[in-house]
């Protein structure tokens, strides 16, 4: 590799970039804001859901680079920074998520005591459903996905520098140990976060549910951005369509376990017929909510499935960048599926509409800052691992 090659992404992403973010920050922010004086509890719920949305592509990111090291693969490595990037707004979660820490008692019905005392139900989930651990649990897990975010990251751009190529085999055994890790935190905070919410209603497979979400999500905004930095030529110029076919695969194959495990959860409940799990699912079949539920379908499932479905798809720029964008707002209408029925109250009309996906634009304006000042920082390619050159060369 040239030294031209190796100086080549120093580029500054545009400074339009910074002034999107802040944009679609401020305005996300103020809808935000507004939505908590026209209906406080419904904003709340409104922000839990762009939270978890965060949560899901920030986590799905740090899998994926998990991912790469303890499988040895090498396609991936030319844009690895891009998912590390997605993945360090996991610190920021300490900060986001102390508005919700504080309005515990008006989101989760197992936090109000005299709710707790006349059900036997939350009495006996009252062990591990209760404000004190509940926080714990949240604090800890954040903490551990810092942890292991800093470390994979700090290794990756020492890297950079040092060339030293055992930083790569300190990866890997870090990433043995952050996978089990991870199906176990990822699992408590699906049902903290969500299945909490109906807090007599349980799923087995509820975590492994969020996790497939996630990682769909996940790759979806990877792949966006890895296309649209190859167009504005920020990547490395040996980067071809090629490099774009992993990702499609990918993304089809995890829509698909998606789709797989969603319709497992639901058969499984509606087979048994027990009355503590259908009810879950019959909130979810009345009135707006059935559309929703039949829409997830086609949207969440059929219509991915059929742009990814043959090999030239999944190497088209233009259509896996429509599908990408297709595949996130899937991903918040699954989660806005998931949470926002359990609202207690709300005020309905226009303005409800309006304030509903406040925070989500302050949270795309959030990743579009975030991105824009790590690319700032750090080279968008890890140029001192050992596997980059290979990577570069990936041929199907």
């Amino acid at each position: 590799m040239s030294q031209n090659d190796l100086v080549y992404h120093k580029k500054n992403l545009p400074e339009s970039l910074k002034r999107l973010g802040f944009l679609l920050l401020g305005i996300g922010l103020a809808l935000g804001i507004a939505g908590f004086l026209f209906d406080a509890q419904r904003a709340l719920f409104n922000y839990l859901l762009a939270f978890v949305f965060i949560t899901s592509i920030a986590i799905g990111s740090l899998f994926l680079v998990a991912l790469e090291y303890i499988a040895g693969a090498e396609w991936s490595t030319p844009i690895r920074r891009i998912p590390e990037f997605l993945a360090s707004f996991i610190p920021l979660l300490f900060i986001l998520v102390i508005p919700l820490l504080l309005n515990v008692h008006s989101i989760f019905e197992w936090s109000q005591k005299n709710v707790v005392a006349g059900d036997k139900i939350l009495t006996g989930k009252s062990p591990y459903l209760n404000t004190t651990f509940f926080i714990v649990r949240t604090v800890l897990t954040i903490g551990i996905w810092s942890l292991f975010y800093y470390l994979f990251v700090r290794n990756s751009r020492k890297q950079d520098i040092t060339k030293d190529q055992l930083l790569t085999k300190k990866n890997i055994k870090l990433s043995a140990i952050f996978i089990p890790v991870f199906a176990i935190t990822v699992t408590v905070s699906a049902i903290d976060w969500m299945m909490s919410l109906a807090p007599h209603w349980f799923s087995t497979i509820f975590g492994i549910y969020f996790f497939a979400g996630s990682f769909v999500a996940a790759l979806a905004a990877i792949t966006l951005a890895t296309i649209l930095l190859k167009e504005k030529g920020y990547l490395h110029p040996k980067m071809n369509n090629e490099h774009l076919f992993s990702l499609g695969a990918l993304q089809f194959t995890f829509i698909n376990f998606w789709a797989y495990i969603a319709f497992s959860q639901f058969m499984l409940i509606w087979y048994a017929n027990l009355p503590e799990e259908t009810v879950w699912f019959i909130a979810r079949w009345g009135g707006m909510w059935s559309y929703i539920s039949l829409g997830l379908i086609f949207v969440h499932f059929l219509v991915p499935y059929a742009v990814l479905l043959s090999q030239p798809a999944k190497m088209d720029p233009k259509r896996l960048k429509f599908i990408s964008i297709w595949i996130l707002g899937a991903r918040f209408l699954d989660l806005y599926w998931l949470i926002m029925p359990q609202i207690h109250s709300a005020k309905a009309g226009i303005l409800t509409l309006v304030f509903e996906f406040g925070f989500l634009v302050a949270a795309v304006g959030g990743f579009l800052l975030v991105f824009y000042f790590n690319a700032k920082k750090q080279n968008l390619v890890p140029i001192g691992d050992p596997k980059l050159e290979k990577g570069l060369n990936f041929r199907l």
